[in-house]
């Protein structure tokens, strides 16, 4: 038989009344250490976790400076910052790198050139800092990506402007450009300024100019959403633009220069003999420069860096080749004033010329023909380019004469012109044989400088100045690119060498003839519209011995001579000065000459003798 228990109903509501207790109090507990935890938090932690709060919706990002822009004399931009949308990443925000890249891959084209870019910059770049993956999205690029980007954490599209130069290929060595940063020279710079920025001057004046052009960056405060994505702008410090330089170069006269040389391999410098500003400085072949600003593909950098025509080497400002008879003027001058002859000075040049107690000769140019007479003077010796005049005047004169002077006139030195990595060419003389080659001088070393053959080398940046100086009557100019910098005019100190007025006179006559004289080698470049003073030069490339005849047909292409001019206009007043050199042309008075004889001409539609810089 079933037992059953009977509870009375006192006991049971105690029972019950007990447990209420018991539960009431362990809530009251449980509440009371609630509230304690949100009075610690709300209270005492108050302004920290106010903190931490901001610091997820509230950054602070460095803003890159607009890059100071480079303009011709006549207001022409050279170098500028195109607007650009480029596709970047905050890596700390992007989760795994690799997995991301996949992704976009497969929404915008990423070359592996772009990637490896990406992965240095966003190694030297702070992990909150924006780091561009792609340059200059096309429109189709950005809408596709706009649909998507809410599925990308830390990938934004970037306003950002990008360096840009339209005269392309004419000014690639002179203005230069801008490119990547790489290891190398992140090593070497001042971290703090480079916030926020990628490029940095590569060559030209971009390079020499870089602390100028670059600015200073500024900052702003900005709210960001959960997936880190700029919502506003709370704050903002404006970056300080780069100044802003203004060249002495005309892009008209650089852009004719640089067609005047064409297909051809060489270089062309004209200097405004008054001030030394460079009115045009080109040379070919050359490249794009608009290629490297955004980082060019190892391809296309192999392929300029391994062509035969060295199309990145600036063969106007390193280009150091033999003078030739160019320098026979300079040294007919430094004869005169050093009084080892005077104007009324003859020779009998028959064509070769020899040293006493030595079997070899040097021949004349057109030996062939019997040389240039009985009676040959200083000036004739210019006018005709006649050799063994100058074999006979430079042992008369003495090489460290002529070494002292050339110096003055820009050779074998570096003329200081505002770019880098100018080539100091050489001017020989006994002390650099024996610095440089432990070598003792001889006289014929002498009479191979005396022809600007030998050692001697010079670049066609030394020639044009050179012409400068004696188109000036000595006025050592500095050669320079920039006229000013955000409006204020920069002041280039000349000195003056000491050269009689006389010898001037003389000198200038003299090579005015080469041009307007009838054995005049520059004959066929005369123009009754203005006066032309001017020197041709041939300078050989490979050694051609005594007993030996220059043979064209038996040389490549590239063993033929060089061809070369200096020249300055108008002689009475003197403007505008040139040298160039055209690699293998052979003939400095068919070849050279009539490309600066249209340079001059061009040079005197846009700026006609009444018109003074």
């Amino acid at each position: 038989m079933e037992r059953r228990v009977f509870i009375q109903p006192e006991a049971l509501a105690a029972l019950v009344n007990r447990r209420l207790l018991v539960a009431g109090a362990l809530a009251l507990l449980a509440s009371g250490l609630l509230l304690s935890r949100f009075a610690h938090l709300q209270i005492e932690r108050h302004s920290d976790f106010v903190t931490r709060a901001d610091d997820n919706r509230i950054q602070i990002r460095h803003v890159a400076p607009p890059r100071g822009l480079i303009f011709d004399r006549n207001g022409v931009l050279l170098a500028e910052n195109r607007p650009s949308y480029n596709l970047a990443v905050v890596v700390e925000r992007a989760g795994d790198i690799n997995a991301l890249l996949a992704r976009l891959k497969k929404i915008i084209p990423l070359s592996e050139q772009e990637i490896k870019t990406f992965r240095k910059s966003a190694a030297r770049s702070a992990p909150y800092q924006p780091v561009s993956l792609k340059y200059r999205l096309s429109e189709t690029q950005h809408a596709k990506f706009a649909v998507v980007e809410h599925l990308f954490d830390g990938v934004e599209i970037t306003a950002q402007p990008i360096r840009y130069y339209p005269f392309g290929e004419a000014f690639a060595h002179l203005v230069g450009y801008v490119g990547k940063i790489n290891d190398r020279e992140a090593s070497q710079l001042e971290s703090h300024r480079y916030t926020a920025i990628d490029t940095i001057g590569k060559s030209g004046v971009e390079r020499h100019y870089e602390s100028l052009l670059l600015g200073e960056h500024g900052r702003e405060q900005v709210e960001t959403d959960v997936r880190g994505r700029v919502m506003r702008i709370l704050d903002r410090d404006e970056p300080t633009p780069g100044a802003n330089l203004i060249l002495s170069v005309d892009a008209r006269l650089q852009q004719y220069a640089y067609e005047l040389l064409a297909d051809q391999r060489g270089a062309v410098v004209a200097i405004d003999i008054n001030s030394g500003g460079v009115l045009a400085m080109a040379s070919t072949p050359s490249f794009d420069p608009n290629a490297f600003v955004t980082g060019i593909s190892h391809n296309q950098y192999n392929a300029l860096i391994n062509s035969p025509n060295k199309p990145m080497f600036d063969r106007a400002l390193r280009g150091q080749y033999p003078p030739g008879s160019t320098i026979k003027p300079l040294f007919g001058l430094v004869a005169l004033q050093e009084k080892a002859i005077t104007t009324d000075y003859v020779i009998e040049d028959t064509g070769f010329f020899t040293l006493p107690n030595v079997a070899r000769p040097w021949r004349d140019w057109n030996y062939k023909t019997g040389g240039h007479g009985s009676a040959v003077d200083l000036a004739e010796a210019i006018i005709e380019s006649c050799d063994v005049f100058f074999y006979d005047v430079s042992i008369k004169t003495g090489i460290d004469a002529l070494a002292d002077y050339g110096h003055k006139f820009g050779l074998g030195v570096t003329t200081g012109i505002d770019l880098p990595s100018e080539a100091t060419g050489i001017m020989p003389s006994a002390q650099w044989k024996r610095e440089k080659l432990d070598s003792a001088w001889f006289d014929g070393d002498t009479i191979n400088a005396s022809i600007g053959q030998g050692f001697f080398l010079a670049t066609p940046l030394q020639l044009a100045v050179m012409t400068a100086r004696i188109a000036s009557r000595g006025r050592q100019i500095t050669p320079h690119l920039v006229d000013a910098s955000n409006g204020l005019t920069i002041e280039y100190p000349a000195e003056q060498i000491a050269i009689d007025d006389e010898h001037w006179d003389y000198l200038h006559e003299s090579m005015r003839q080469v041009v307007e004289g009838v054995r005049g080698t520059a004959r066929s470049i005369y123009t009754e519209q203005y006066s032309i003073a001017g020197k041709t030069g041939t300078a050989q490339v490979i050694s051609i011995g005594a007993d030996e005849e220059y043979n064209r047909d038996e040389l490549t292409k590239r063993q033929r001579d060089h061809a070369l001019f200096v020249a300055f206009a108008p002689v009475e007043s003197p403007r505008i000065a040139i040298g160039l050199i055209i690699e293998n042309g052979e003939h400095g008075s068919s070849v050279a000459a009539p490309v600066a004889r249209k340079l001059f001409d061009r040079y005197m539609a846009l700026y006609p003798e009444q018109e003074q810089f």
